[in-house]
């Protein structure tokens, strides 16, 4: 009888050790194909087939969460927000970019309201429109524009120093940004440069840029 109590514990225990390794078990990130994991703190970008920290693997993600084998177990887990650290603002909020095509970060967002694919550019010191964006923007860049010249990989071009409303990657949102336009087609892709950056905490962990709010 005694034997049969012990045993009857240690499964107990066993079982508790599980839920508590499994609680520990966050996504905080989803990508088609992967998944930012965060296991007892460690956190990585894991693809699908592969295995994270801890020996989390995940099997399947989409835009609804990720499907995950803990200790041979699987089930879904939806997309979570990351414990904060003791000295956070609560209402922090942060987004996750995977490395993408070429190895650039490129991030869906908004500028006055209007949707813009970005192409993140840590060397661009404002966010860089050609003139086809900001007419779709809606931003009339020569009457209230600031002429100017820009240095380019191309030579020099004509610019306009303009201020966009707004820019919004998902619940991150600043006011009042500094962007040129650049006359002509270049850059072909939006440039999301330090003048919204700077604004934003960022940073890089295992191919994943972090921006999160500083306050």
């Amino acid at each position: 009888m005694r034997g049969l109590i012990r045993l009857c514990l240690m499964t107990l225990l066993a079982g508790a050790g599980w839920a508590q390794a499994a609680s520990q078990v966050l996504v905080v990130g989803l990508f088609p194909g992967a998944a930012v994991l965060n296991v007892d703190g460690q956190r990585k970008l894991v693809r699908v087939g592969q295995t994270g920290p801890g020996g989390v693997q995940v099997v399947s993600a989409d835009s609804k969460g990720a499907v995950l084998r803990v200790d041979g177990v699987e089930r879904l887990y939806p997309l979570s927000r990351e414990p904060s650290e003791g000295f956070a603002a609560p209402g922090k909020r942060s987004l996750s970019v995977a490395k993408g095509v070429g190895g650039h970060y490129w991030v869906a967002g908004s500028a006055n309201g209007q949707p813009v694919q970005f192409l993140v550019d840590t060397g661009a010191t404002s966010v860089a429109l050609n003139e086809t964006h900001a007419r779709r923007l809606g931003i009339d860049y020569r009457s209230v524009g600031t002429p100017l010249q820009v240095n380019t990989a191309g030579g020099v071009v004509r610019g306009w120093r303009v201020n966009l409303s707004s820019v919004k990657l998902g619940d991150l949102e600043v006011l009042g940004v500094e962007a040129v336009v650049l006359e002509g087609g270049a850059p072909g892709e939006a440039l999301l440069g330090m003048s919204f950056l700077s604004r934003v905490g960022w940073r890089v962990e295992q191919d994943v840029l972090v921006l999160e709010s500083k306050f």
